[in-house]
């Protein structure tokens, strides 16, 4: 439904994830090599990036496809930083909440990003939505099953859950409620990245001490890219990268209950 990518490492400009590369970002949105779901990622796209000194990202998030930007390629290739995310959409309902819908979503120092489809929706996840304070609900960014993922995400970042566990258990949950869903997430603070495999392609490239990449796809041919397993939880820094699979995690999470 959707290709996305997140990078921490040393200061580049944004152009060298997701411009220049010959299957980068950009060209992503209408020719990927590896999608399962859907052909063309017209329907939005958004980058969100960290300046130095600054814990709190940048934004910048458009309606229409990535090639109509006539401004985006200029901007990636000045601005510059040591980490990023992105992607480019494919609507699981074309035209819903327009720009708002573009991941990236933020809340203070997180980035995030969801691949998939929730199955059933809006009505598989109508009792999970109950179990999130009302005002999260009022403050969701738009009206699509990817905007509630990130609440039921940030819900437990919030209560105080490292990055990879709250994916991990918004993942678990999400399964449960909607059997068959498709929960590629994707979530950075500019330090860290967490991603989940569930249902799509994910891939990783890592160089020790200088970056960390993890991708819906490789944006090049170079050999160092490894693809994710299915089912996986990974989490990287600039230093190391780990994979942890998701069949192991969700087994103790119990269910929310819903709000009176």
């Amino acid at each position: 439904m959707c290709r996305h990518i997140a990078w921490v490492g040393d200061e580049e400009p944004l152009g060298r994830f997701l411009v220049e590369p010959a299957h980068g970002l950009y060209r992503q949105s209408w020719a990927p090599r590896r999608q399962r779901y859907g052909t063309v990622n017209a329907d939005g796209f958004g980058v969100g990036w960290y300046a130095e000194g600054d814990p709190v990202p940048a934004r910048y998030r458009r309606a229409g496809p990535i090639w109509a930007d006539q401004s985006f390629a200029d901007l990636t290739r000045v601005v510059r930083t040591r980490a990023l995310l992105a992607a480019v959409r494919d609507a699981t309902l074309a035209g819903a909440d327009a720009e708002a819908a573009a991941a990236p979503f933020a809340s203070g120092h997180w980035l995030f990003s969801h691949n998939g489809a929730i199955a059933g929706w809006p009505r598989s996840l109508a009792a999970l939505s109950r179990t999130l304070p009302p005002e999260d609900l009022l403050a969701l960014e738009a009206r699509t099953d990817s905007a509630l993922v990130w609440a039921l995400v940030l819900a437990r970042l919030r209560a105080g859950d490292e990055m990879g566990q709250a994916l991990a258990d918004t993942v678990a949950e999400t399964a449960r409620a909607a059997p068959g869903s498709r929960l590629n997430l994707l979530l950075t603070d500019g330090d860290t990245i967490a991603a989940t495999a569930w249902g799509d392609t994910l891939w990783y490239l890592a160089e020790p001490g200088h970056r960390a990449v993890v991708a819906s796809e490789p944006y090049d041919d170079d050999p160092l890219w490894r693809e994710v397993p299915d089912r996986t939880l990974l989490t990287a820094s600039r230093s190391e990268v780990l994979l942890t699979p998701l069949k192991d995690l969700d087994q103790d999470v119990p269910p929310k209950e819903p709000r009176p």
